[in-house]
């Protein structure tokens, strides 16, 4: 790699942190590659992203970044997630953390407030954004459904008297 590509991916790397709302820093030493391919598999469904960094390159990328105080967790086989949404990294990172014990989530930031191990596993706890949405949807469609029902009660209250009296009659 000469110096125009290092030079680039350092760029790259570098519009990434600004671009992005969370990053979370991981270790990945052991995983294979179909585990990988599992990670990253899950990181894409749930709206993030997953990529494996040197950590020179990385930590000049971080500088000038709201996420700069991070350079100190980019040591050993290193690898970063990171999304627009606020959950989606830290819940799919955690997430796979649980069921293989080789990933192992070291820290990371979102926004400019770094968090440690805890504090990604409690973001991760978190709804989605997606999540959130349908529970806001749901919320604003049952109070239509609740005034629908009220209004219909009525109606079926006098046809039922009215079925009564004709039962009544016969």
């Amino acid at each position: 790699m000469n110096r125009a590509e290092k030079e680039k991916l350092v760029a790259s790397l570098h519009q990434v942190f600004e671009d992005t709302t969370i990053l979370v820093v991981t270790h990945y030493s052991g995983l294979t590659v179909a585990e990988m391919g599992v990670l990253r598999d899950g990181m894409r469904e749930a709206g993030a992203k997953f990529r494996v960094t040197k950590n020179r390159f990385a930590r000049l990328a971080l500088q000038g970044t709201k996420f700069q105080d991070l350079s100190d967790l980019f040591t050993g086989p290193t690898a970063i997630a990171y999304s627009d949404d606020p959950v989606a990294a830290a819940k799919a990172s955690v997430n796979f953390a649980k069921i293989n014990d080789k990933l192992i989530v070291l820290g990371g930031a979102l926004g400019s407030e770094r968090l440690d191990t805890d504090g990604i596993r409690a973001l991760a706890a978190l709804p989605s954004l997606d999540e959130l949405r349908g529970r806001l949807i749901g919320m604003i469609a049952t109070p239509a459904t609740r005034i629908a029902g009220v209004l219909q009660a009525p109606a079926a209250q006098v046809a039922r008297v009215l079925c009564a009296h004709a039962g009544q009659a016969a």
